[in-house]
């Protein structure tokens, strides 16, 4: 399994501050669902920061994002060690397979694939 990259994710009601003032960093907006937003540098676009009203389909807002190349198999690993499953595994309607889990220092990470 490999990590595509990680991105953290920031609780906020603040998406349009939050655009302009990482923009003066050179982020852009790459994607917006209303409820969470992701800027990128276009330079590096594995650089990414999302901001998250409140998820849509999951309990809570997880602290980061861990996108993998194959989310069964981190699921198995991670559920075979005994971690907390936050959120179940399950395909979204915007295109990604993701659980969530409790890493040991109490942070949740969503773990996801595009489909």
């Amino acid at each position: 399994m490999a990590v595509r990259r990680v991105v953290p994710n920031v609780r906020s009601e603040a998406a349009q501050e939050s655009r302009e003032f990482y923009g003066l960093l050179g982020f852009e907006e790459v994607m917006n669902h209303g409820w969470v937003m992701t800027l990128a540098s276009p330079s590096s676009p594995a650089a990414q920061v999302s901001f998250i009203a409140g998820d849509k389909t999951a309990p809570v807002v997880p602290d980061m994002s861990v996108e993998v190349d194959d989310v069964d198999a981190a699921y198995a690993a991670v559920r075979d060690s005994g971690a907390e499953i936050v959120h179940p595994l399950q395909d979204e309607e915007w295109g990604v397979r993701r659980f969530f889990v409790r890493d040991p220092n109490g942070r949740v990470v969503n773990v996801l694939g595009h489909r």
